[in-house]
């Protein structure tokens, strides 16, 4: 039995209890399905890639609906894999999907705060790209989990600063939706290991929440101890507050990761990604 919290304008509680739950498409448990891979930034430490996952039935010429999806891994570590399933499953509806690398302070030796920048690279870089690409450049949402859902909250809030030089500017950066999984989004106080240098309080996901922001979906576990849950309530209430859409679909008894493919008996991931498709329906990013 797990209860599940639907948060729009207020937290509603709604029991699901020995419902069958019908199968998801599962999709790819790695990159080798992408459709191609693009070096979408160079560093000095290292070209960073974008791994595509296109519909079958794309045609040229045509705008689709996108999303730009960034794994977890605590800034540090992690793999665009992570997301390889959900980008599978997106295509196989319609969307374009993207899981892009960015740079990590264990892997690369780069300050926390760069993945912030990469990530907005990478969003620049799609809409930039968006009519080779057969992208709608007016619906390009951004998703992740925990650090990564804290770089698709940052991108989706339009977070100002964190560029890289050279880049152009005007390119939007923000997102037209946002799939949070656990995401990191109050990180004000975050501890200094986590080798943020001081920059952790511009890039706070609760603390950028203002009018205007695309609508959101997050997905939280209550026994979270990586991600308090208490944080995924605070950020829809100020979503909400601030007169945006914000949805939290809250699973009883769920620690950190509890959406990832292949984890437990699987449910949790096919519950959140209909809901993720659900959600991205509702908003015009799939075609009828």
């Amino acid at each position: 039995m797990a209860t599940r919290l639907f948060v729009h304008c207020c937290i509603v509680s709604i029991l699901l209890a020995g419902v069958a739950v019908p199968a998801i498409a599962q999709g790819a448990r790695d990159l080798s399905e992408a459709s191609e891979v693009r070096v979408y930034k160079n560093t000095d430490e290292a070209d960073l890639k974008a791994y595509i996952y296109n519909p079958d039935d794309l045609a040229s010429g045509e705008r689709r609906g996108a999303i730009l999806f960034f794994h977890g891994g605590g800034w540090r570590s992690g793999n665009p894999d992570q997301f390889a399933p959900h980008c599978a499953l997106l295509a196989s509806k319609g969307m374009i999907a993207i899981t892009a690398e960015y740079r990590l302070t264990k892997k690369h030796g780069t300050p926390a705060w760069r993945c912030v920048e990469d990530a907005k690279s990478a969003m620049r870089w799609v809409r930039a790209h968006a009519a080779d690409l057969g992208i709608d450049p007016d619906r390009i949402a951004v998703g992740g989990g925990s650090a990564g859902g804290h770089l698709a909250a940052c991108i989706g809030l339009g977070i100002d600063g964190f560029d890289t030089d050279g880049e152009d500017s005007s390119v939007r950066v923000s997102g037209d939706a946002m799939v949070l999984f656990n995401p990191a989004v109050d990180i004000a106080q975050i501890p200094e290991r986590y080798g943020w240098d001081g920059r952790n309080a511009d890039a706070s996901p609760l603390q950028l929440v203002k009018p205007g922001a695309p609508p959101a979906i997050v997905f939280h576990g209550t026994a979270d101890t990586t991600v308090p849950h208490d944080q995924a309530v605070a950020f829809t209430e100020a979503m909400t507050d601030a007169g945006n859409q914000c949805r939290l679909e809250s699973t009883e008894d769920a620690g950190h990761g509890f959406f990832n493919f292949g984890r437990g008996d699987g449910s949790a991931y096919t519950d959140t990604t209909r809901s993720m498709v659900d959600f991205l329906e509702e908003h015009g990013f799939l075609d009828d």
